[in-house]
């Protein structure tokens, strides 16, 4: 082990992560074997020193990659998107905050460019996944522990494999985890074009689930509606519409949902609860509204209604490394067949990063943004 007072890190295990130094810096102790040169090479990353408004905080930076150990690994990142918890870990406010200062980004693809001799799973020209959320993905290169990358097949697309990491595994147990749902049980959603929501709609269809998909009204709500319906979104309502009495009439040709999956909060959870069947659940995994979730004592008393959160960072710690790995190899097939594809995204250069992040905290942008290195 060694120590630099101004190593760049993130609050991970040493031995999951060998961060950049700053380019001014110092060294760590060369491989004892691996396929690259040992020299350190400058990277380009997104890095903030303080928590705030990431359009203001986060910098392009030039660092100096640390040498690769013998359980280290070498990775050229491919693609990294920009999601609501990047946003909210950057600003302060979300559940896992990194120690400063931190390179932005929990999710993205790369491609293995050396290992160290101690590494058995992986070899150059692999492509990876980070294990968890931490590490740092909008940079160009970076050096990581064995065990904090997972690998991916490189026969599935960039893009799915970029967003695979969090929306589509999150999705992915929400739909299993909670209620014993078959064939032709039905679902309810709010924020359903967001990454988790489009991810939803496509395992639901591929488990034989039917969905009830609630947007926010806005101009092209036909082009939005057109969209999911081709996912496999079987119907698609606006906030307003699902207030209305009139509305439970319209899915008189389904079973009564037994789950909701709630990302907005306030009002907009208050309806998907009215929608549940007696003794359904309601799973939370995100508060776009930024208001309470309220549940009238009615509906827990007379309809036995729960209500539950979801995390997938918990989920991983609660849960083994090998079954996260199952998960991902899981959605790797559903990607092979067809039956998940990668949400609506913008490809942005890394050095386009600002107008990137400011198209990312906009309204009723349906197109995740992706950083390309």
């Amino acid at each position: 082990m060694w120590v630099c007072s101004t190593l760049w890190r993130v609050r991970t295990p040493a031995r999951q992560w060998r961060g950049l130094l700053p380019a001014s810096g110092c060294h760590g102790p060369a491989a004892s074997s691996y396929s690259a040169s040992a020299e350190p090479a400058r990277v380009r990353a997104l890095v903030y020193g303080h928590h705030g408004d990431p359009a203001k905080v986060v910098e392009l930076k030039n660092l100096e990659l640390a040498a690769v150990g013998g359980s280290d690994v070498r990775v050229k990142m491919l693609a990294a998107p920009i999601n609501p918890s990047d946003i909210n870990m950057i600003q302060g406010n979300y559940g896992l905050l990194p120690e400063l200062p931190a390179v932005g980004g929990n999710e993205g693809v790369a491609q293995v460019v050396a290992v160290g001799s101690n590494v058995t799973g992986l070899k150059p020209g692999d492509w990876v996944i980070p294990a968890n959320a931490g590490l740092g993905t909008w940079r160009t290169e970076a050096v990581f522990s064995e065990e904090a990358l997972i690998q991916v097949p490189s026969d599935i697309p960039l893009q799915s494999a970029a967003t695979l990491g969090v929306n589509p595994c999150t999705a992915y147990r929400m739909l299993m985890d909670f209620e014993q749902l078959q064939p032709g049980d039905s679902v309810i959603q709010n924020a359903s074009n967001s990454g988790v929501g489009q991810a939803v709609i496509q395992i639901a269809a591929a488990l034989g689930l039917r969905t009830i998909n609630v947007v926010r009204d806005r101009p092209d709500i036909q082009k939005l509606s057109d969209r999911l319906k081709s996912l496999g979104a079987e119907h698609v309502i606006t906030e307003e519409e699902l207030r209305r009495p009139e509305m439970k009439n319209s899915f008189k040709d389904m079973p009564q949902p037994r789950l909701a999956l709630n990302c907005v909060g306030g009002k907009s959870s208050t309806e998907l609860l009215r929608q549940l069947a007696r003794g359904g659940t309601m799973v939370t995994y995100g508060g776009m509204a930024k208001q309470p979730v309220v549940a009238s004592v009615s509906l827990l008393i007379f309809k036995d209604l729960k209500l539950r959160g979801f995390w997938l960072s918990q989920w991983k710690k609660d849960h083994s490394p090998d079954q996260f790995k199952e998960l991902i190899l899981t959605l790797c097939d559903l990607i092979r067949r067809g039956q998940l594809t990668a949400p609506a995204c913008s490809q942005v250069p890394l050095q386009d990063y600002q107008s990137a992040l400011e198209a990312s905290m906009k309204p009723f942008i349906s197109s995740k943004q992706i950083l390309t290195m």
